[in-house]
C-alpha cells in the first residue's frame, strides 16, 4: 500500500512538472510571437531615388524598413500599450530643452488612410506636445476603435469629445478645428501654439525646427495665417448663401439668395485651411464676440475654415494678430495644378482636385522648399514616395537630438554597418 501512495504521488510530482513547463513554453512563445509582429516580410525596398536623401545609401549601404504593416499590425495586435508605442517606433522623451521648453499643440483631422495617420502621428510625436485626433463621424467603425486603442497609449493624445461629419468646403470642417480647440483650452500642457493637420500631411521640419521657426524674429508671439483681402473672384464664397449636404457637398441656397454684411463690419480675407496660432489667440476664438459673431454669420458660407482665422487674425483687438500680412508663412508644401510651371515644375504623381498627391520624384522640390509640412500623400498610390520622405525626416530628428538615442526609434536599420552607433555619434555634438 505505501508503495502504491508513493507511486501515485511522484506520478502527481510529474504531471504537475511537466503542466508547468508546457505553460511556460506556451508563455514564451505567445510573448515572442507578440513581442516581434511578423511585418518584415512584405518591406518594400528603399526606391532608387532615395539615394539624395538617406545616407550612405549613395555609396552601396541599402536600408531595411522595421516596419511595413502598420496599419494590420494596430488593428490585430494585443499587445501592451508599451510594447505598442515601442514597436512603432514612438520617440518616448523629449530630444532637447528647447523643445521642452516650447511644447506644441496640434489638430489632426482624419478619416481614412489607418497607416498613413500612424505614420504621420509618430513622425510629429514628442512627449511634451499635446494632440487633438478629430476622427471623422462618417468613418468606419473598424478606424475609430483602431485610432481609440493607439490614443489610448498615450496620456498626451486625445480624442476630441466631439465628433463631426465632415463636408468637403462646409462649415463642419471648420467645426471640427473648434471642437478641438475647446479640449485642448482645457490641456494640463501649457502649449504655446496650436498647429492643424489632415491625415494626408506629412512634416517637412522636425519638432526642432518647428519651435526654432515659431519663435523666430518673423513669428514670436504672431499667428500664421497665410491670406489677403478676399479677391473678387472668391466674394461668392460669403456674399450668397449655402448649405451643407452633410457628409457630401455643399450647394447654393437657392438662385440668388444674398448674406447680409458681415458682423462689426469686418473685412474679409481669403486664405488656407491651416494655420499656426498662439494659445492667447485661441481664447480670443472661444471668448470674443467678434469671434462669436463671425462664427455664426459663416454657418451658410462657402469653405468658411478658408476665411475665419485669417480674418480674425486681422482684427487689433486679436492676440497676436497680424494686420500687414499677406501670404506669408511656409505652412505647407502644396502643388497646385494652376501654379504649374510658375511655384513648380509639375506633378510627378497625379493630381486629385488639382492637387498633387506626390511621388517620389516630387521629393526634391518638397525638402527644397522647406515647408513645415507637404500635402498631400497617399499610401497606396505612391507608397515609396512616403516611405523615403518618412525615413529622411527620422533621419533628420535624430541627429539634431541632444540625448542619447533609443534604439526603437530607429525606423530602419543599415545592413552592413550599425545605424545606431551612426546616428549615436551625432547624439549631443
Amino acid at each position: 500500500m505505501c508503495q502504491l501512495e508513493g507511486t501515485k504521488y511522484s506520478f502527481l510530482f510529474c504531471l504537475g512538472i511537466s503542466i508547468i513547463i508546457c505553460s511556460l513554453i506556451y508563455l514564451r512563445t505567445t510573448m515572442s510571437t507578440e513581442r516581434k509582429p511578423q511585418q518584415s516580410s512584405s518591406c518594400r525596398p528603399f526606391s532608387n531615388e532615395c539615394k539624395a536623401f538617406l545616407p550612405s545609401m549613395d555609396k552601396g549601404v541599402e536600408w531595411r524598413q522595421r516596419d511595413c504593416q502598420v496599419e494590420s499590425y494596430i488593428l490585430n495586435s494585443n499587445l501592451e500599450c508599451s510594447n505598442l508605442i515601442r514597436d512603432l517606433h514612438f520617440i518616448t522623451r523629449p530630444l532637447s530643452n528647447e523643445e521642452e521648453d516650447y511644447p506644441l499643440a496640434f489638430i489632426v483631422t482624419v478619416h481614412k488612410e489607418l497607416a498613413l495617420f500612424v505614420r504621420m502621428l509618430r513622425a510629429i510625436y514628442m512627449p511634451q506636445n499635446v494632440y487633438c485626433i478629430h476622427v471623422d463621424a462618417k468613418a468606419s467603425v473598424e478606424y475609430q476603435v483602431a485610432v481609440q486603442r493607439l490614443v489610448s497609449c498615450f496620456e498626451n493624445i486625445i480624442l476630441s469629445s466631439r465628433s463631426e461629419t465632415v463636408t468637403y468646403a462646409g462649415f463642419s470642417r471648420l467645426q471640427a478645428d473648434l471642437n478641438c480647440m475647446k479640449d485642448l483650452v482645457k490641456s494640463n500642457i501649457g502649449w504655446k501654439k496650436v498647429v492643424n493637420l489632415c491625415g494626408q500631411d506629412f512634416p517637412i521640419k522636425s519638432n526642432l525646427e518647428l519651435v526654432q521657426y515659431m519663435q523666430s524674429k518673423e513669428w514670436k508671439d504672431r499667428n500664421m495665417t497665410p491670406g489677403v483681402k478676399q479677391p473678387v473672384s472668391m466674394r461668392h464664397r460669403t456674399q450668397l448663401q449655402h448649405q451643407e449636404i452633410p457628409g457630401s457637398h455643399v450647394a447654393l441656397k437657392g438662385p440668388g439668395r444674398k448674406k447680409g454684411p458681415p458682423p462689426h463690419n469686418l473685412q474679409i480675407y481669403f486664405g488656407t485651411a491651416y494655420y499656426a496660432l498662439t494659445k492667447p489667440f485661441v481664447d480670443f476664438v472661444m471668448e470674443s464676440p467678434i469671434a462669436h459673431d463671425l462664427l455664426e454669420w459663416s454657418k451658410d458660407t462657402f469653405s468658411p475654415d478658408e476665411h475665419y482665422f485669417v480674418t480674425l487674425n486681422h482684427v487689433k483687438e486679436a492676440p497676436g494678430s497680424n494686420i500687414d500680412g499677406g501670404w506669408a508663412g511656409a505652412i505647407r508644401a502644396i502643388k497646385w495644378r494652376d501654379q504649374e510651371g510658375i511655384t513648380h515644375n509639375g506633378c510627378k504623381g497625379h493630381y486629385v482636385r488639382d492637387i498633387c498627391i506626390y511621388g517620389v520624384k516630387d521629393l526634391p522640390w518638397i525638402i527644397n522648399r522647406n515647408s513645415m509640412f507637404a500635402n498631400k500623400f497617399e499610401s497606396n498610390t505612391f507608397p515609396e514616395a512616403l516611405d523615403c520622405l518618412e525615413q529622411w525626416h527620422r533621419s533628420k530628428v535624430l541627429i539634431q537630438t541632444t540625448v542619447p538615442i533609443e534604439p526603437t526609434w530607429l525606423l530602419a536599420t543599415q545592413s552592413n554597418s550599425s545605424s545606431s552607433s551612426n546616428f549615436s555619434s551625432h547624439a549631443g555634438a
